[in-house]
């Protein structure tokens, strides 16, 4: 029975893997109604969620960086609140979805909600924005998605299908990015073309979700302009999308219709919209572009600084060249020409207090790829010592000083992850890094159980049980010091949830 599971699972991933060719497909397809929600619960919409996330995490592409993490949260939280307070997120849905963001390695435009209140954002999209306000259009958007519960509407008409089948579904059509040829040889035909019925979302609900998300990202201070700055760049990015891949502009089709109704709503802005020279998205913009590339001739190309010499250049383009160009360079292992267009950054950002800080970071980080780890806690430290760290800083520091001698700085780094940690639970990455600093300072437990912790956030539950099983280990073997019996507690407490947890898994298969 098992095999038998695991074939019919395989063939569904297939048939999704070939669902990418969206635009092969009659435009008159059958297309779900936008129904009551009523076919999968909340709880049930939250285990598939998990289900897929926990793939995603494994996947090489998820992508862990304090900075880009920083920023999508950053405008993230505003728009959930805007949401709450328009009355489209409820108390439950906040409360019993996951409301996380995975960023992904991927060069395509794209963006996705999951079930369950997950979101993806490849790099290439945030490559591809100029201001920070088109980008919030693109989550106030997907957030909408999940607030409207479209995704549980969307699978009203697939209610024969156990969770786990769609979840294969959903997994293959993601997957299908991966390889183009791969999923051009999958297409199957109407077989195919009925399975992308169900998983897309309507006209009517592409509609509703610009809608509302127009409203919410308004409410929440952006400026509404970056919708239609948003789609026309959606446009333009067609034919980089074209690639077999599922992405944003196919699963959200861009009619003119569409791209009219957001025009119209801007006209009823008593205040025209101001250009925006958004000299931090700039930066960012660049980083995203060239932590998507994995090539030495995509790096080399990220290192011309031609543009910077255009009469038309202006302070973004500045400051996006010469820090793509860094960053570039110091993937090509040339530090020497990494500083020279580092000094040029920090000329062009100088006296700008965000893009400035964006620029020490990277600073930071162009010492720490050489090696030169004193030099990371000087330049990241605050003026007030006292003064917490964000979390850029207090991660790249962290990791500076598990390779310098015991001191202050570290213990404090330790005290400030311990908050991290204790605010944000589910921060897999201050988890890892917390475990590295309390295994320098010979804190063997709380390091094996902060390991175990780092993989109950990524939903590695069985790499979790090994850890907390080897914390287990340990505590037998030892002498347990003042505070390791508290750690030994927690350690066996999560153990047993974790255990629950793969029993849970298991049964849904």
């Amino acid at each position: 029975m098992k095999n038998k599971f695991r074939h019919t699972r395989l063939i569904l991933s297939l048939l999704a893997a070939s669902l990418c060719f969206q635009a092969a497909w009659p435009q008159n397809s059958v297309l779900p109604s936008l129904g009551d929600g009523d076919g999968i619960s909340l709880a049930a919409e939250r285990k598939l969620g998990d289900r897929i996330a926990r793939e995603l995490y494994r996947d090489p592409d998820y992508l862990e960086d304090p900075v880009l993490d920083e920023y999508i949260q950053r405008l993230w939280a505003p728009l959930v609140k805007s949401a709450a307070a328009r009355g489209e997120l409820s108390p439950e849905l906040q409360e019993r979805f996951a409301w996380r963001i995975l960023l992904g390695r991927d060069r395509s435009v794209n963006a996705f909600a999951l079930p369950g209140g997950y979101l993806g954002v490849h790099l290439g999209l945030i490559a591809v924005v100029t201001t920070h306000d088109e980008l919030a259009s693109v989550l106030a958007h997907e957030l909408s998605h999940v607030t409207q519960r479209h995704i549980a509407r969307s699978m009203g008409e697939q209610g024969k299908m156990t969770p786990w089948v769609i979840g294969s579904l959903i997994l293959g059509i993601l997957a299908a990015s991966k390889s183009a040829q791969g999923a051009q040889a999958l297409v199957v035909g109407g077989q195919a073309a009925a399975i992308q019925s169900q998983l897309s979302y309507s006209r009517d609900m592409e509609r509703e979700a610009d809608r509302v998300g127009y409203g919410v990202m308004s409410e929440a201070g952006y400026d509404p302009q970056g919708f239609v700055g948003m789609f026309g760049k959606l446009q333009q990015a067609a034919g980089l999308n074209d690639n077999g891949a599922y992405p944003y502009l196919r699963s959200h089709p861009l009619t003119t219709e569409r791209i009219a109704d957001m025009q119209a709503r801007l006209q009823l802005n008593a205040v025209p919209a101001q250009a925006v020279i958004d000299v931090e998205q700039a930066m960012l913009s660049a980083r995203a572009r060239v932590l998507s590339q994995g090539n030495v001739d995509a790096w080399r190309a990220s290192t011309n600084t031609s543009r910077v010499n255009l009469p038309n250049a202006t302070a973004a383009t500045h400051a996006g060249v010469w820090y793509g160009a860094t960053l570039a360079h110091m993937q090509l292992k040339d530090f020497a020409a990494a500083e020279r267009s580092l000094q040029n950054l920090e000329r062009t950002v100088s006296g700008q207090a965000a893009p400035a800080r964006l620029a020490k970071l990277l600073r930071a980080e162009w010492a720490a790829a050489q090696g030169r780890w004193d030099a990371v806690p000087a330049l990241l430290a605050r003026q007030n010592p006292s003064t917490k760290l964000e979390r850029p800083e207090l991660i790249a520091t962290a990791q500076a000083v598990l390779h310098l001698p015991p001191s202050a700085t570290r213990t404090e780094v330790l005290r400030q992850l311990r908050e991290q940690v204790l605010a944000a639970p589910l921060d897999a990455q201050a988890w890892n890094t917390l475990a590295n600093v309390l295994a320098v300072e010979g804190q063997a437990l709380p390091s094996l159980r902060a390991e175990g912790e780092a993989q109950m956030a990524r939903m590695d539950w069985q790499g979790a049980i090994d850890r907390f099983r080897a914390a287990q280990d340990w505590a037998k073997k030892h002498q347990l010091q003042a505070g390791d019996h508290i750690e030994a507690s927690i350690v066996d407490t999560r153990l047993r949830q974790a255990q629950a947890l793969v029993r849970e898994m298991q049964a849904e298969r």
